[in-house]
């Protein structure tokens, strides 16, 4: 059995967007499954990085499983090849019952995570970047109240923000149609004022501390508004309009929280998004639940 330590780190892209991942790092190495192994750097389409990565090489599956257990205590598999030996490796450990958060609670620390690459190999790391295990959040879900699953979206950006509204805070919710993030600030206690062009849904638009207001996000004027403590937006548009949609909330309001998808089309080109990368404090990130886009957040 043998530890081998490496240089640079693990990155994971989400099932389906592997080809943006690689396409932003250098020298990146396939492990199988998203996982990359590359020289450190920022990589926002990585949903989870392994930032003290290992390749343990081994004969007998006990030796896997002492290895792992030399680096720490509590370990979660991320299985993507050779299912049945792995499991076998897994049941060696000691068990790392993971529940699902109960938001807006934050996540307990996420426990190392491991993967068998090959026969004979795993690749590891006890400490990783995302605080969901191997960076995919379970959410205690309410499956009554919101109109559709965006909530969840919502939910894991203010988790990885480390923030979120407070009762009395007043929040922009732009794009607000069905009411999916609406009812996450309303449910936190902000004042919500809800833009769509298209309607909320009756339960949501009825619920206290919400005004609707059913015109275009774009002839909102930011500084109509005294106060705003959050800005938020799912708005579907070219990313260039979004871009310069959240600077003009920025200049009017750069004390507030912001969490903003930026929907990306056809061919993946983020050179628009370069203002917003150079906004001091902010982060661009591919969440778990993200489709073909990016989520631009400022605490």
């Amino acid at each position: 059995m043998k530890i081998e330590r490496l240089d640079g780190a693990i990155y994971r892209a989400a099932e389906g967007f592997e080809r943006e991942l690689e396409g932003e790092l250098d020298d990146a190495r396939p492990i199988g499954g998203g996982l990359y192994l590359a020289p450190g750097r920022r990589a926002e389409w990585a949903i989870d990085v392994w930032s003290e990565p290992v390749r343990i090489t081994f004969d007998k599956l006990a030796g896997a499983a002492s290895a792992l257990l030399s680096l720490g205590p509590r370990w979660t598999l991320l299985p993507v090849a050779l299912f049945d030996r792995a499991a076998h490796v897994e049941r060696m450990l000691p068990p790392c019952p993971l529940e699902p958060i109960r938001f807006p609670a934050r996540p307990p620390p996420a426990p190392g995570v491991w993967t068998l690459a090959a026969r004979n190999e795993i690749y590891a790391s006890a400490k990783t970047a995302s605080p969901f295990p191997a960076g995919e959040p379970r959410f205690v879900e309410d499956k009554t109240h919101p109109p559709s699953r965006a909530y969840l979206k919502l939910w894991e950006a203010l988790t990885l923000l480390g923030e979120h509204p407070k009762r009395g805070d007043v929040a922009i919710d732009l794009g607000s149609s069905p009411g999916g993030w609406t009812w996450v600030l309303q449910s936190l206690g902000a004042r919500v004022v809800s833009v769509d062009k298209a309607p909320l849904a009756p339960a949501i638009a009825k619920l206290p501390r919400v005004e609707s207001r059913q015109e275009s996000a774009f002839a909102l004027d930011p500084r109509s508004f005294s106060r705003v403590d959050w800005l938020v937006s799912d708005v579907i548009c070219f990313p260039e309009r979004m871009v310069a949609l959240v600077l003009r909330w920025l200049a009017a309001h750069p004390k507030a929280r912001f969490v903003v998808t930026i929907k990306l089309k056809g061919a993946t080109d983020t050179r628009a998004l370069d203002p917003l990368r150079a906004v001091p404090g902010s982060r661009l990130v591919h969440l778990f639940h993200n489709r073909h886009e990016l989520t631009w957040m400022r605490p």
